[in-house]
């Protein structure tokens, strides 16, 4: 069963912060690398927003991981 819409929030936006934070980036850098605003990062791995598909690729080059890393524990 997948999960619900705002676990899966949830999910992706500690992914995506742990894996900066594993990185030594902080939200300025990765969105340097990335093309992003530090906010929109920081409202990304707040949970706030949930990012485009363009974006999800976007964060990914930025952190130099495959995008399907960032979902890692989505089902």
């Amino acid at each position: 069963m997948a999960a619900p819409l705002d676990s899966s929030r949830a999910i992706f936006a500690a992914n995506v912060a742990r894996i900066r934070e594993r990185k030594g980036l902080t939200q300025e850098q990765l969105g340097w690398s990335s093309g992003l605003h530090q906010t929109a990062v920081a409202r990304i791995e707040s949970g706030d927003r949930m990012p485009t598909l363009p974006t999800i690729f976007k964060i990914a080059e930025g952190l130099e991981v495959p995008p399907a890393e960032l979902f890692v524990g989505i089902d």
